[in-house]
């Protein structure tokens, strides 16, 4: 998981907290940076999680092109090898 996205999730729980907070004490300006906060946390989750499977993708092309690097390998010594009839 992607540092980002834990920061995110924390930004969107204190963001909450702090607009309810405002919401409950009558102070708007609490309110709007709480969801200011909170905003900016879901992006950073967003970010976060296309990192993840930017990464992910990235893995599995690396593991996939290392099959086919030994399926290649096994098929041209078995090419490389003459059959007398």
């Amino acid at each position: 998981m992607d540092k980002q996205r834990v920061k995110g999730a924390i930004d969107e729980v204190v963001g909450n907290a702090k607009r309810q907070v405002g919401g409950l004490t009558g102070n708007t300006g609490t309110q709007v940076r709480g969801a200011a906060q909170q905003i900016k946390g879901k992006v950073e989750t967003a970010v976060g999680k296309v990192k993840d499977a930017a990464r992910d993708a990235k893995d599995n092309a690396a593991a996939q092109h290392k099959c086919n690097q030994k399926a290649g390998a096994g098929a041209a010594r078995l090419s490389s090898r003459k059959i007398a009839i």
